[in-house]
């Protein structure tokens, strides 16, 4: 709703397998965003199979995917399916994980994208990890495993935050180690590093 409120594309397409909620989102587009300058479309569909070829209007034109609210195994699914089923096509994947994001980031690493942002925010006593991702290597820096931007402050209160968050994400995995005989030794060295360029 916000990126039809702010006309943020002349082309919005919303997408979901759940027949249920498309037609809910379709009624309320229509109640609401019926006069809309942005062209909406709604889309039942598997959304590995996102048909971009037929919305790609132009040679120079690019599409942006907005995946959020899943985890991130589910996330890389969905990319992978979209990137290969898309291969001639530039694509920019604005993601928010609700969980594994280093999984995630090791397949966007794994398939050669590149960082264009990428932020940590907290909501509701949770956080949340956003990138924006291009399929294309070119066009931005390397991805790091665990962050890198995300773990830069500017204020003691942005410090604060993203030391709750590497402790939150320490113990997970130093549960997860203990647990099931994990070996993320790795993966807590690295977030061990990220906290203590911050303390």
């Amino acid at each position: 709703m916000s990126l039809m409120s702010r006309q943020a594309a002349p082309n919005i397409h919303f997408v979901d397998i759940v027949a249920e909620l498309m037609h809910s989102l379709e009624s309320k587009l229509q109640q609401f965003f019926s006069n809309s300058a942005s062209v909406w479309t709604t889309h039942c569909i598997d959304v590995k199979k996102l048909p971009l070829e037929q919305y790609q209007h132009q040679h120079q034109d690019k599409h942006l995917v907005i995946i959020a609210g899943i985890g991130g195994d589910l996330m890389i699914q969905l990319i992978e399916g979209i990137f290969h089923n898309n291969p001639a096509i530039g694509i920019d994947f604005l993601l928010c994980p609700v969980h594994h994001q280093f999984t995630l980031r090791q397949k966007l690493i794994e398939l050669d994208f590149s960082l264009k942002n990428e932020v940590l925010i907290e909501e509701n006593q949770r956080f949340y990890e956003i990138l924006l991702v291009s399929s294309n290597a070119d066009e931005g820096t390397k991805i790091s495993p665990v962050g890198d931007k995300i773990w830069q402050t500017s204020s003691t209160e942005q410090t604060i935050v993203k030391k709750q968050y590497l402790t939150k994400l320490l113990k997970h995995y130093q549960r997860l180690q203990l647990s099931n005989n994990a070996n993320v030794q790795a993966i807590i060295d690295a977030y061990q590093e990220k906290l203590s360029s911050l303390l």
